[in-house]
């Protein structure tokens, strides 16, 4: 006959390593199969693409004068001047005070010639063009650090990992057909 105490402790010794077997077993199950990540962050590079940005502008010029030294001008204003003038005073004075008009009236011609060539104008449309740069970001793969054995790591690595990253031999799997590391570890 065997004990009592001894079946119960045999029963319940039994029923605690099978406990633990299936906890060893379920923990073996659910370990993972790969190294952890512990982040991946994504690099970028701002690529900025040159175009040409035009548009149609009203453009004003001035004409090319006909007489630059405004000779018309002075010469109208000098014989007006002159002839206003003389009409002031009598003797040797009309002589000095239409010097003195024929003198101001030239000045005054001149000045009213250039300001009629300054308003002689045109418009034209031009076309002006400028360079400006469309920029966007792409994408140069992700940085990850990892643990494996206990021990941190880091790679680069083209896509994001996600939360594990495959390990085979002791090495991890950085691409899809099952090469090793494509960048640095450590």
């Amino acid at each position: 006959m065997v004990n009592k105490s001894l079946a119960v402790g045999l029963v319940i010794g039994a029923a605690a390593a099978g406990t633990m077997g299936a906890v060893a077993g379920y923990r073996m199950l659910a370990a993972p199969s790969g190294a952890q990540v512990i982040s991946a962050k994504e690099l970028t590079k701002t690529v900025k693409t040159p175009r040409q940005d035009c548009h149609d502008e009203q453009v004003t010029h001035t004409k090319a004068p006909k007489d630059q030294d405004r000779l018309v001008g002075t010469g109208v204003g000098a014989v007006v001047g002159g002839l206003l003038g003389s009409r002031i005073g009598g003797g040797n004075t009309r002589i000095v005070t239409g010097l003195a008009g024929a003198a101001a009236g030239g000045y005054a011609g001149n000045k009213i010639e250039q300001k009629v060539q300054k308003g002689d104008t045109y418009t034209t449309t031009e076309q002006r063009c400028v360079t400006v740069y469309d920029s966007h970001e792409e994408s140069r793969g992700y940085e990850v650090e990892y643990m494996l054995d206990g021990k941190r790591h880091h790679v680069h690595m083209d896509h994001d990992p996600g939360k594990e990253i495959p390990v085979r031999d002791g090495q991890i799997v950085t691409d899809s057909e099952g090469h090793g590391p494509e960048g640095h570890s450590s």
